[in-house]
């Protein structure tokens, strides 16, 4: 599934995301979501997330349970 989709994206999810200082680099990282940030239904980028330890980025991909 991909991460530019708001409905696909809920709390507990384990994704990808991207944090904006690895932007340049395209270095993921893994975590579980805690809330969502962004509102539009849709984003070019990816949704963008707050995982519960706390970082912020934009989800690259969803990942299987």
């Amino acid at each position: 599934m991909d991460g530019q989709t708001r409905k696909n994206i809920k709390p507990g999810l384990r994704v990808n995301i991207v944090l904006k200082k690895d932007q340049r680099s395209g270095t993921l990282t893994q975590g579980i979501v805690s809330r969502l940030l962004t509102k539009s239904p849709t984003h070019p980028h990816g949704i963008k997330v707050r995982l519960e330890d706390g970082q912020v980025g934009r989800v690259k991909e969803i990942l299987p349970e």
